[in-house]
């Protein structure tokens, strides 16, 4: 039976600790991998370091998103940002390989108003085309992910089909889908299926859970993951899966440990 790799998203999880210091919470836990959104506020040879003294993989990390705070979500298919979405591929790509992380998700951004759905998507792939090829030495893998448009309104990218179909089309290695069962959850549903149809492909580069519809433990909300989990065992998905909710708990004290029964009820641990 193939084994469930489960990594906790430091993002996301240990919100009461320090950035840091969630390295070792996740490991004390008994995750072996993490990832994370973005890591940039921290030198890349300290996150190393908390990576070697946690015993940890670095499985995934987001390229710059452009500014986040003002609302930007990705710029990879907003005109005129050329030069900034080139110098962030290579930061990110540079912390990929000082953290020794074999995947690099590339956010498409919200359509543009000036630009046409088909013409944004020309120039994401445009994009994808030149960040795969920027990161095939390396030995790195570019992702895509489609983002519900509940979260995100206007993100270019929120269907499995679009992504395969991008995928298809620019025919590049490298370049894979980060499947998200939420967002797919909430988007179009039949997410079983999807994972039958998507994931003997070999294009399901990593895949990541949340409850729906409120993004806690996957133990809460309308998806059934034990059936999910058997079934990726069935698939002889043999990937990592990203624990990218947010703890129903929040930032009390230990929160997030106490959530983590989900694990052993679902059959994940």
């Amino acid at each position: 039976m193939t084994a469930l790799r489960l990594a906790a998203n430091v993002s996301l999880l240990y919100p009461e600790c320090a950035f840091l210091d969630r390295f070792a919470a996740a490991a004390a836990d008994g995750f072996a991998a993490v990832e994370c959104l973005f890591p940039y506020d921290h030198a890349p040879e300290e996150l190393a370091q908390c990576l070697r003294a946690s015993g940890l993989q670095q499985v995934l990390i987001n390229a710059p998103p452009g500014d986040w705070a003002a609302g930007e979500r990705g710029i990879a298919c907003l005109p005129g940002r050329d030069a900034e979405f080139r110098e962030g591929v290579d930061r990110a790509l540079h912390y990929a390989r000082v953290l020794q992380c074999p995947r690099v998700h590339v956010l498409a951004g919200l359509a543009p108003a000036e630009l046409s759905p088909q013409a944004a998507t020309a120039l994401f792939c445009e994009r994808l085309q030149w960040a795969a090829r920027r990161a095939a030495p390396f030995g790195v893998d570019i992702l895509i992910e489609p983002i519900n448009t509940r979260d995100f309104p206007g993100y270019v990218l929120n269907r499995q089909e679009q992504a395969h179909a991008l995928l298809t089309a620019l025919d590049l290695d490298n370049l894979k889908v980060q499947m998200d069962l939420y967002h797919c959850q909430i988007v179009e549903g039949d997410v079983a299926m999807k994972l039958r149809r998507y994931l003997p492909t070999g294009k399901v580069g990593h895949i990541q859970i949340a409850g729906v519809p409120a993004r806690h433990e996957p133990d809460l909300g309308e998806l059934n993951y034990a059936y999910l989990f058997a079934l990726l065992r069935e698939l002889d998905y043999r990937g990592w899966i990203g624990c990218e909710y947010r703890p129903a708990r929040g930032a009390q004290p230990g929160g997030t440990r106490q959530g983590l029964g989900w694990r052993t009820a679902l059959g994940a641990a």
